[in-house]
């Protein structure tokens, strides 16, 4: 079974530790987190209070290998509870796409925020999962998909195209809940698609410095005309220090 370590985190009631400063400062330096306000670690401590509650549950579906139906009760419990997203007002079953079903859609302000897909605890996840959650994100201009299995969990971008649609997916957050020593970092993940955080603007930060990060991005940096000029100058002026050495 998982461990139960929300003690290390401050809760909405305010029990528990704070977060390391030494630790929330490398974070803040990684573009991770940009502030250190009260209400980031009051939301991250209530994510991992459910991360805890419901490891129970979720190590008994892993055990009877559950199917779709059951994980998807479980999920409705963690956007619940642990993301603070209503199951009553903005979460829905109701869009279709092609007459195939969505699991669940999130809905902020009365527009759709990102279609969930939920396969069973067993199922291995890849991007044929949201191929139905793709197409509904273009119909409806949304730019977030949630893909889990209940303990994997990945939300991804949609990047707008050249024509008008969306582009590849780009994974932003990917944890899995059964990795214990990823615990620490599985909750800052999280805390990133909780209610707060997406109407905070965090879960777009973090889009931003992922994407700044991917290969293609630090290739285009790398060979810019700028940093070219630089790099020039300055072998032009070891060479210049070695000839007079």
């Amino acid at each position: 079974m998982l461990k139960s370590r929300a003690a290390g985190y401050s809760t909405p009631s305010g029990n528990g530790r704070t977060l390391d400063t030494e630790a929330t400062q490398v974070m803040s330096r990684t573009g991770e987190f940009t502030t250190t306000q009260s209400w980031e670690s009051t939301v991250r401590g209530r994510v991992a209070a459910a991360v805890d509650r419901l490891s129970g549950p979720l190590t008994d579906l892993v055990e009877r290998d559950a199917n779709d139906g059951d994980t998807r009760m479980l999920v409705a419990d963690f956007f619940s509870v642990g993301l603070n997203f209503s199951k009553y007002q903005d979460m829905t079953t109701e869009y279709r796409t092609s007459g195939d079903s969505i699991d669940y859609a999130i809905v902020l302000d009365g527009e759709l925020f990102a279609p969930v897909e939920v396969r069973g605890v067993g199922h291995e996840l890849d991007l044929r999962n949201i191929q139905m959650a793709r197409r509904l994100a273009s119909e409806e201009n949304a730019e977030w998909i949630v893909l889990t299995n209940g303990h994997v969990w990945r939300v991804y971008h949609l990047p707008p195209d050249e024509e008008g649609g969306t582009g590849r997916p780009v994974g932003i957050i990917d944890v899995d809940l059964l990795d214990e020593d990823s615990y620490e970092s599985n909750i800052d993940a999280l805390f990133h698609i909780t209610r707060e955080a997406v109407e905070n603007g965090r879960l777009e930060a973090l889009r931003r410095w992922r994407e700044a990060l991917a290969p293609e991005r630090l290739g285009e940096a790398l060979s810019s005309a700028a940093v070219l000029t630089t790099l020039r100058a300055e072998l032009r002026t070891h060479r210049a220090s070695g000839a007079r050495g």
